[in-house]
């Protein structure tokens, strides 16, 4: 791939990341750039998160973030090279489409309509301000995923007759979910995002952590056990595709 020309585009620059926040063009695409002011940096610092599909930028405190900007945007060569085997990001507003269970659901925004998010075939509708859709939609796809999660998590665990603590979730880079010693599960939120089986193995996986903490042949059979599906094409999943939940991004 050949160095494209870029461009940046700077609003609110002193804030994170916000889809209407800095971005570089690097060729046609938009990459949204999170601006770290650091007491400590003496220079600027860019790194390419891939998980996120976001560039970080960081600089002094009392730095200008327009001409950091400008540096970052320059660094033309390095841009294209990371970038360039990333998915761009995807930024939940009015049409555009998000995934549930696996499905994509397009954002229908009419202003008169209800603020309430509804889920109707393939469409997530509302109404309300458009500067508040994205966080709107997250709030409702996290209380889609913690209903849905915990209820899957007791039901698997009174099943296998495994006693579970509390149920909560999160936003890990590197994890689908989580089981402490006490029996408290977490899951990613973003696990709602992904087919239904996708999620329901993930949900066996970490019951089944209450009976077996490692990962040796007894708790493999375990989950085998208590997933109504085929364990390994659900991990195939998550391995394939499950870098690409993270690329939505939501208003700050």
């Amino acid at each position: 791939m050949s160095p494209a020309r870029s461009r940046i585009i700077l609003s609110n620059a002193s804030s994170d990341f916000a889809p209407d926040g800095p971005h570089i063009r690097v060729g046609d695409d938009p990459w949204p750039v999170r601006l770290v002011h650091h007491a400590q940096s003496r220079r600027y610092r860019l790194v390419f998160d891939s998980a996120r599909g976001e560039l970080r930028l960081t600089l002094p405190r009392r730095a200008s973030a327009a001409r950091a900007l400008k540096w970052a945007a320059e660094q033309q060569e390095w841009l294209v090279e990371q970038v360039g085997k990333a998915a761009v990001p995807v930024i939940v507003g009015p049409g555009a489409a998000v995934p549930l269970f696996g499905i994509d659901r397009h954002i229908e925004w009419t202003p008169s309509a209800p603020r309430t998010v509804r889920l109707s075939d393939d469409r997530l509708s509302l109404g309300g301000p458009a500067e508040t859709i994205g966080r709107r939609i997250e709030r409702w796809l996290k209380a889609q995923a913690l209903e849905l999660m915990e209820r899957e998590s007791r039901e698997i665990a009174a099943a296998a007759g495994l006693t579970l603590g509390r149920v909560g979730i999160g936003d890990p880079r590197s994890r689908w979910g989580s089981c402490t010693a006490t029996g408290d599960l977490r899951y990613s939120w973003r696990l709602v995002m992904a087919p239904a089986h996708v999620r329901r193995a993930t949900v066996a996986h970490e019951v089944a952590h209450l009976r077996h903490m490692d990962h040796g042949p007894d708790f493999h059979a375990l989950v085998d056990e208590l997933h109504d599906g085929d364990v390994a094409a659900a991990r195939g999943w998550l391995r394939r595709e499950g870098r690409g939940l993270h690329r939505y991004r939501f208003a700050a």
